[in-house]
């Protein structure tokens, strides 16, 4: 089982990264360079608003069931994107894969936390992040390879076969797996107005971060409309038989804190790295490889860490890992902040690994929290929506640092300047998250767990 899901997770972080470079090949046969964008935004719009309703739906229909038409969508959604005669195609086939790729990273981590008990989760869920990190890394060079030697087409046929190997995998794996007992009520209304103010809300997102300030109608409209759907959303769900989000989750304090506290380390992180390479090739004067290099420290460190601080919160809590964690996060946007044209390859490459580490000790003991916080039967939706705020955490970062670099610069201001004040930005909302650290409850991790959550199934407690 732990193969397949990491056939999976590979194959849902390496689509994010692979495409970029094909892109320019792709737009050179198939026309349409105004619809360049939404080939990424389309993909993570249908990805980021799918993950809590792929974790419901397997709560109510079964992990099993619900995994295998995740695979089978992302496949379809990849064999598609492959055939595309168009840039229209290509948008709309790259929604699809998007909308099978929120479950493969969603229900991955849920089939680990529920086929584990607490000392093997955390192992686990350190190798699946290490995962994660290392399909981040092979999928720019491997989209270059395919490319030049093969054809754009060979990045999206490749998932394919590889994605046929996991579900034949998963459908072995779990084919055990006991019936769901509880009636399934799917919340309809609720999954509308999610789905809406959700895609609303990323819309006015994507807007705001081509555009220097956040007043513009359309920016405000879909924001605004975004605002009244999610309002709407959380009325129904009050009154939901199977709520698509459970609000009571929001009662359990370790699961706030958690939320709070990786969304807002997204924000800062996801929202900044876009703008490294920026300042390393502009202002140093490095070249491009080389500057797109200053990156893999920080995948390197997050990836190390991952598997460290999930053994790291047996021994000494959850608290204490996240708190050094944020610390380093912070210390780490202090060096950024401080950035001039002296800055050296070395010295870059230093400051983001502080910020891989600082990740590292963060987001995988997060997951673990919320996983042995929550009922066996909100497994799949406390980890969905998790992942899922994660997700809007760095989709805001980006629109604010894009945002903040774009009034800086109409204000006159050099690029240099314009870029320190990213980093300031994101120092401050690392502070945020550090301070929100301080809400994660002390005491070991085997203390704070649900009594049906330390052991494996059927063995709860041991």
């Amino acid at each position: 089982m732990l193969l397949a899901v990491m056939l999976a997770i590979f194959l849902g972080a390496m689509e994010s990264t692979v495409v970029a470079l094909a892109m320019p090949t792709v737009v050179a046969q198939l026309g349409g360079i105004r619809f360049y964008s939404w080939v990424f935004s389309g993909y993570l719009l249908t990805q980021t608003v799918s993950m809590p309703l792929w974790g419901r739906f397997s709560d109510l229909y079964g992990r099993r069931a619900v995994y295998l038409v995740g695979l089978a969508t992302f496949l379809a959604g990849s064999a598609l994107s492959g055939a595309s005669q168009d840039m229209v195609q290509l948008v709309a086939f790259r929604m699809i894969q998007g909308l099978g790729a929120g479950s493969l990273m969603t229900l991955g981590y849920t089939i680990i936390g529920e086929i584990f008990g607490l000392e093997r989760r955390a192992k686990m869920q350190g190798y699946i992040s290490g995962v994660w990190g290392v399909a981040s890394m092979v999928g720019p060079p491997l989209g270059g390879l395919l490319t030049d030697h093969a054809s754009w087409r060979w990045v999206f046929y490749l998932n394919v076969p590889v994605g046929v190997v996991a579900m034949a995998l998963v459908a072995t794996a779990l084919s055990g797996e006991p019936r769901a007992t509880r009636r399934a009520a799917i919340d309809w209304w609720g999954a509308a107005w999610f789905t809406a103010g959700i895609a609303l809300v990323m819309l006015a997102l994507a807007q705001a971060g081509r555009e220097a300030a956040w007043a513009g109608a359309d920016v405000l409209a879909p924001l605004v409309a975004g605002g009244m759907a999610l309002a709407a959303f959380v009325v129904v769900e009050r009154r939901a038989r199977e709520p698509i989000v459970p609000l009571r989750l929001f009662g359990i304090r370790i699961v706030v804190a958690a939320v709070v506290t990786r969304a807002l380390a997204a924000m800062a992180m996801f929202g900044t790295l876009a703008f490294v390479p920026l300042f390393v090739q502009t202002v140093t004067g490095l070249t491009a490889t080389r500057s797109g290099a200053v990156l893999a420290p920080f995948v390197l460190g997050w990836v190390l860490l991952s598997a460290t601080s999930a053994r790291l919160v047996l021994r000494i809590g959850y608290r204490s890992v996240v708190i050094a964690g944020m610390g380093c996060l912070a210390g780490a946007f202090l060096l950024l902040s401080r950035w001039g044209g002296e800055l050296s390859f070395v010295g870059a490459m230093r400051d983001v690994l502080l910020a891989g580490v600082g990740m590292g000790l963060v987001i995988v003991p997060m997951l673990i929290a919320v996983q042995s916080a929550v009922p066996r039967a909100d497994l799949g939706v406390a980890t969905s929506v998790t992942q899922f705020f994660m997700s809007i955490g760095g989709a805001v970062g980006v629109s604010v640092m894009g945002t903040v670099m774009a009034q800086r610069l109409a204000a006159g201001l050099p690029l240099v300047d314009a870029l320190h004040g990213v980093f300031v930005t994101g120092l401050v909302v690392c502070v945020g998250a550090l301070a929100s650290a301080f809400l994660v409850p002390r005491g070991r991790a085997q203390d704070l767990a649900r009594a049906d959550m330390r052991g494996e199934p059927g063995r709860a407690g041991g």
